[in-house]
C-alpha cells in the first residue's frame, strides 16, 4: 500500500521557519518527480515546488523563490520542504503529492 505522511508543520512567527517532512512508503521514489502543493481557507490548491528526482531540477512558484528549498534523502524515501522567511501569506495546508498520491497535509500557520 502507498502512502505519503507528512510532518513538521505548525505555528511559526513571521519571519521564522518550517521543515517539512513527507515519508514515502509502498514504493520507492527514485524516478519520479515529487511536489509540494499547498490549499489556503477559501483558496485553490497550488503548487509550490517540485523536484524531480531522476535529474534533480526543481521548480517552485514565484511566491517561495528564494525562501523556500526542496530537497529528497532517497535512502530515506523523504521529501523535505525547507521554508524560511516565512510569511502569513504562507498559511495554508500543505501537501506532498507523488503521481496519483497525496497525502493528508500538515497545516502551517504563519502570524504576523
Amino acid at each position: 500500500e502507498v502512502q505519503l505522511v507528512e510532518s513538521g508543520g505548525g505555528l511559526v512567527q513571521a519571519g521564522g521557519s518550517l521543515r517539512l517532512s513527507c515519508a514515502a512508503s509502498g514504493f520507492t521514489f527514485d524516478d519520479y518527480t515529487i511536489g509540494w502543493f499547498r490549499q489556503a481557507p477559501g483558496k485553490e490548491r497550488e503548487g509550490v515546488s517540485c523536484i524531480n528526482n531522476r535529474d534533480r531540477s526543481t521548480y517552485y512558484a514565484d511566491s517561495v523563490k528564494g525562501r523556500f528549498t526542496i530537497s529528497t534523502d532517497n535512502a530515506k524515501n523523504t521529501v523535505y520542504l525547507q521554508m524560511n522567511s516565512l510569511k502569513p501569506e504562507d498559511t495554508a495546508v500543505y501537501y506532498c503529492n507523488i503521481g496519483t498520491y497525496w497525502g493528508q497535509g500538515t497545516q502551517v500557520t504563519v502570524s504576523s
